[in-house]
């Protein structure tokens, strides 16, 4: 069990802390909704939690088969509805680096592994989840 405490601060900004580790992340409510937009969001959190937890599980999953996921970027996009304020949709788009050598089934495995992910299974689904796997051109059979 995970343990959190979070500070109202002022000014629609929170302190979150990870008690075991002290580890601070501060919120931000965003410009279109009367904050100053200077850090995430509760909302950009929902979306960078999902690109953190598939990030996660494909590094374990790459240990268990001697592969370095190392270098991969995810470039995420969270698009709100107005009424009622809510996400409607996360796009996540997976970089793998150029240098990755990769098999297709190890390839098929970290993508259904990244969209299985405890994120992914929690967010609700009238949230439209838009993955996309950019795969060197190294894949082999």
């Amino acid at each position: 069990m995970a343990h959190f405490e979070v500070e109202y601060t002022g000014n629609l900004r929170c302190r979150a802390t990870h008690l075991r580790s002290g580890t601070v992340i501060e919120t931000d409510a965003p410009v279109d909704n009367h904050g100053k937009g200077e850090r995430f969001s509760p909302t950009d959190l929902v979306a960078t939690a999902l690109g953190v937890c598939m990030m996660t599980v494909m590094g374990i999953a790459a240990q268990d088969k001697q592969l370095s996921l190392e270098g991969t970027r995810l470039e995420i996009e969270k698009t709100m509805a107005t009424s009622p304020r809510r996400i409607i949709k996360i796009r996540v788009d997976v970089h793998f680096p150029d240098e990755l050598k990769i098999t297709e089934a190890d390839r098929a495995h970290l993508e259904r592994v990244a969209r299985n992910c405890p994120v992914a299974k929690s967010i609700h689904p009238d949230i439209e989840q838009d993955i996309h796997f950019h795969w060197p051109s190294s894949v082999t059979a």
